[in-house]
């Protein structure tokens, strides 16, 4: 790579040019457009990001889960490079091409499940989501849809009505999209051992049945691990059970791998792990490799519910974003990089058991291949300490190691590193981190 793998400061971060360039998108961008770190990004590569005054910082976002096979991977630029000199957009529905119908053919092949498929490219996975909802209500027949606590799906009307979160996701932008529903998630750190995953899909089937009603049921919207809920993983069972209960009564069962898909749960998707099959499975961030991409798959007679014309829109299956897709699923396949998450996982949560055994407000260590979490509390119980995942993150952050909060109480801190890092950056990387505790008073 032209970008060096490793960490370097030369100015204090932000630096002076960050900080110039700061000042001016609080000139011109809305306010509501947040930034994680007060940084400005001039390159990036593998598991490196690089600011404007030169510092290069260890990624463990990968742009939220989105440069699983690394930022400007090799393969993805070559074949973006190729597409962009031949032709940059023509709208699928107007004049087709053959790389949108060579991504739903790989997506109809890698997701769970050998019954015949169809899928349908979107840009973003909010939009996606919103899709598959669309999708599962032509099909049944039926209005409602349950979505579960501290669930997130997305920043449009009806994927705010799906999100948990209130704040900022959904504060003062009702009224939400009605026929939304919302149901308990089995949440093993704060359920306890009494309450397994059979028992926790029952208290919220028992809910569903009483509030809903399965004959009103159009889908049901679910995380395999939650994402911007905090990396909640539910306890085994939880899912099966929901999704037997969905085949029962001609429910959709909607998984939203969007956060979760691509190889980035040391499985090619989340589901696999407990041999899950839903009927529609929504996929986005890391199917591209950088470029906005998004996709529903499923059982071809749900996918072909919608009328002729139903689906679409101008820019879904963009073929920059197609042939960026088919070279990171080709490098996802053909360098193992599933294999490789679940090293990084048993390499992350190593060190992160050990800073908990000597720190008693990381109450959870959770998460599965490069998808992890530490949930903070304050010491001794389990009241969640946002105040605390905040000043771990920005300690991080000034020695230059890029890490994002999340959580329904914000109180939990997330990593997220491409594939591809090296052992030796992501040791680094968890250094610093075990720095910023022990910098962090009690």
């Amino acid at each position: 790579m032209s970008l060096p793998q490793s960490r370097h400061l030369v100015t204090e971060v932000p630096g002076p040019r960050s900080r110039a360039l700061m000042a001016r998108k609080l000139a011109a961008v809305a306010s509501g457009v947040g930034t994680t770190m007060p940084v400005f990004a001039h390159r990036a590569a593998g598991g490196i990001v690089e600011d404007v005054d030169g510092n290069r910082l260890i990624d463990l976002g990968s742009g939220i889960a989105v440069t699983t096979v690394g930022n400007s991977a090799p393969r993805v630029v070559e074949a973006v490079t190729e597409q962009v000199a031949a032709f940059t957009h023509t709208c699928f529905m107007v004049t087709p091409y053959e790389s949108y119908v060579a991504v739903a053919e790989a997506l109809n092949r890698l997701t769970p499940g050998d019954h015949p498929k169809r899928t349908a490219l979107f840009n973003s996975g909010a939009e996606a989501v919103e899709n598959a909802v669309k999708i599962a209500r032509s099909f049944t027949g039926r209005p409602a849809v349950v979505a579960f606590d501290h669930g997130y799906h997305g920043r449009t009307n009806l994927t705010m009505a799906l999100t948990a979160k209130n704040m900022p996701y959904k504060h003062g932008f009702g009224p939400f999209a009605p026929e939304i529903y919302r149901a308990p998630l089995s949440y093993p750190f704060r359920d306890g051992k009494e309450v397994d995953g059979e028992a926790a899909a029952r208290r919220a089937l028992l809910l569903i049945d009483k509030q809903v009603g399965a004959d009103n049921l159009a889908a049901l919207v679910i995380e395999p691990i939650q994402g911007e809920g905090g990396f909640i993983e539910p306890a085994p069972g939880f899912l099966p059970t929901l999704a037997e209960w969905c085949r029962a009564h001609g429910v959709v069962f909607v998984a939203d791998e969007v956060q979760t898909g691509f190889a980035r749960t040391g499985d090619l998707f989340a589901c696999d792990h407990e041999g899950l099959v839903p009927d529609l499975i929504v996929t986005a961030k890391g199917i591209a490799g950088g470029l906005p991409l998004s996709a529903v798959t499923g059982r071809a007679e749900i996918m072909d519910a919608p009328h002729l014309g139903g689906l679409g829109g101008t820019y879904g299956g963009n073929p920059l974003a197609c042939v960026a897709a088919l070279a990171a699923i080709t490098a996802i396949e053909e360098e193992d990089l599933a294999g490789r998450a679940r090293q990084i996982e048993r390499l992350t949560k190593d060190r992160l058991h050990r800073v908990q055994g000597t720190d008693a407000r990381i109450g959870d260590v959770r998460g599965r291949g490069a998808m992890i979490a530490v949930e903070l509390v304050k010491a001794g119980t389990t009241e969640p300490d946002p105040d605390l995942a905040r000043a771990v993150a920005a300690a991080a952050h000034r020695q230059g190691v890029i890490v994002l909060t999340c959580g329904t109480y914000g109180n939990v801190l997330r990593f997220l590193p491409p594939l591809t890092i090296s052992d030796a950056l992501l040791t680094e990387a968890l250094d610093v981190l075990q720095t910023a505790f022990a910098e962090v008073p009690a």
